[in-house]
């Protein structure tokens, strides 16, 4: 009843219209084509705000990845405003307004829930295109500090929820009632570790109660949403807080099941730690991360191992890796949906390890020529912080990766003249030599008595006054042969065939 009354006092709030003074939202730091997507909605006579995680990142300090917009005009009557619009979402339908390669997501204000939407057995919005007034939409969304509207015409922000109190005080809090909000969409449970982790805050007492009980909901979530939102806990700058706190949540056992054998092992967690560390240095300083060497670290732990017990076997060193490699994606390819070209990068990352082995020039070249030669030495070089591989070893090639032309030109040839860069060349094993046609046809030939090849090669005897050649003797039943002269030049007979009396017996 209580929960029912206090539902109830928030649909009826009054908003607070906060002024720039003390939002402290710089009107500069908009996307300008967000701003004119609500300027052109304006003068048709809609209403239309900045909304959601841009204004709660304008207002926390944070330069804002992306612009959404939210109205009262359909999506139907959003699209024909701009030359380059289109619908799109079954769940929800929005309308995305491209210009050039930055999008701004419009959609239409929200009806809160009534018991009348599409819900799976748990609970979970199916489908949610009931559309409503500015006051429903604020009830419905996620979280105090996203129900904030930002009016680029006047610079004030609406607040339906304190949620700019709650964003100066650093508390994540959800709107309504946690356990309801929870079923309608479990995603919501990483979206509050991930904003905890992100504003260096913490999450609200009643927020926080039902998460480990409803953590089992993520099993019911599509496993590309879950690949989506494990991406941004990964890459918001706060990648080993997040993890930390799904684990103590159990909200990793929908993510990562292999997350509980990393951090039992001191040397697979110091691994991730490096990996993360390097990850939120690139994220904060505002460069790109890229996702398949996020989870060729996360996963490595585990590939390793196999790798190294199939290897104990017997099995050849690349046949192992392939079989880690297969064996460790397959049990977590049931849980997180990684897409396809991730996985490839991923294995290319791996798969190049031990050829980094093979340091002989020819092979130094072809490594070069590997679209994921840099991030394979970037992985080299968390494998020898650990002490997985010697780390002047993995110095060269990373030396190698950060040279021009000349300067790797010249480190292959030192490695071609240094005796430890002739050892690593593999011995050329020397081709036998194939017998030419005429050759072959001619032994294949069977030897008859009176061919010439059966003859053997000597030469004629000489003649004496005291010997004589002997004359065979003819076989029985056949005709007799002429006795030879001492000056006959024919070479001496052969001895008689097997059954046949020879003259000297």
């Amino acid at each position: 009843m209580l929960q029912q009354f206090v539902d109830r006092f928030l649909r009826r709030a009054k908003p607070r219209h906060i002024p720039r003074e003390q939002h402290g939202i710089d009107r500069r730091m908009v996307s300008r084509h967000a701003v004119k997507v609500c300027e052109v909605l304006q003068n048709e006579g809609y209403q239309a705000y900045v909304v959601g995680g841009a204004v709660r990142d304008l207002i926390a300090g944070i330069e804002p990845k992306d612009f959404d917009v939210a109205t009262d005009a359909t999506p139907e009557q959003v699209k024909p405003l701009f030359r380059r619009a289109r619908i799109i979402g079954r769940r929800f339908r929005l309308v995305h307004v491209v210009f050039g390669s930055e999008v701004i997501e419009t959609a239409t204000f929200r009806a809160a829930g009534n018991g009348t939407q599409r819900t799976d057995n748990h609970g979970r919005l199916l489908q949610d295109n009931v559309f409503g007034t500015l006051h429903d939409d604020a009830v419905r969304r996620d979280f105090t500090f996203n129900a904030l509207y930002y009016d680029p015409h006047t610079e004030t922000v609406i607040d339906y929820h304190r949620g700019v109190a709650d964003l100066k005080n650093r508390v994540v809090r959800i709107i309504g009632n946690p356990e309801q909000r929870f079923r309608e969409d479990p995603v919501r449970m990483l979206r509050a570790v991930r904003f905890a982790a992100k504003l260096n805050g913490t999450i609200d007492p009643g927020t926080l109660q039902p998460i480990s009980r409803l953590a089992p909901l993520l099993d019911n979530v599509p496993k590309s949403r879950l690949f989506d939102e494990m991406l941004k806990l990964l890459t918001c700058g706060h990648a080993m807080a997040c993890l930390r706190q799904l684990r103590e949540l159990n909200l990793h056992h929908g993510l990562l099941p292999l997350l509980d054998v990393i951090f039992e092992e001191p040397e697979g967690e110091r691994f991730i730690e490096l990996a993360l560390e390097r990850t939120d240095h690139r994220v904060r300083a505002g460069k790109s991360v890229s996702p398949s060497f996020l989870f060729a670290s996360l996963l490595w732990h585990q590939v390793n191992d196999r790798w190294q017990a199939y290897r104990a076997e017997g099995e050849p060193v690349v046949p192992a890796l392939s079989n880690a490699i297969d064996s460790v994606l397959a049990e977590q390819t049931e849980k997180l949906a990684i897409q396809r070209r991730f996985l490839a990068d991923m294995r290319e990352i791996w798969f190049m390890q031990p050829r980094f082995e093979r340091r002989a020039p020819r092979y130094v070249w072809r490594l070069l020529e590997q679209p994921r030669f840099r991030a394979a030495c970037d992985f080299l070089q968390l494998r020898a912080a650990v002490g997985e591989v010697d780390s002047v070893f993995a110095q060269w090639w990373m030396d190698l990766a950060d040279g021009s032309e000349t300067q790797r030109a010249k480190m292959i040839d030192e490695l071609a003249r240094s005796p430890s860069g002739v050892s690593d060349q593999p011995r050329k094993r020397r081709r036998r030599r194939r017998k030419p046609k005429s050759d072959v046809a001619a032994s294949n030939q069977p030897r008859t008595e009176g061919s010439a090849s059966n003859q053997p090669k000597t030469s004629a005897p000489a003649k004496s006054a005291n010997t004589a050649p002997a004359a065979t003797q003819p076989a029985p039943g056949s005709a007799s042969a002429p006795a030879a002269t001492p000056a006959d030049p024919s070479p001496a007979p052969q001895p008689a065939s097997r059954g046949e009396p020879s003259s000297e017996s």
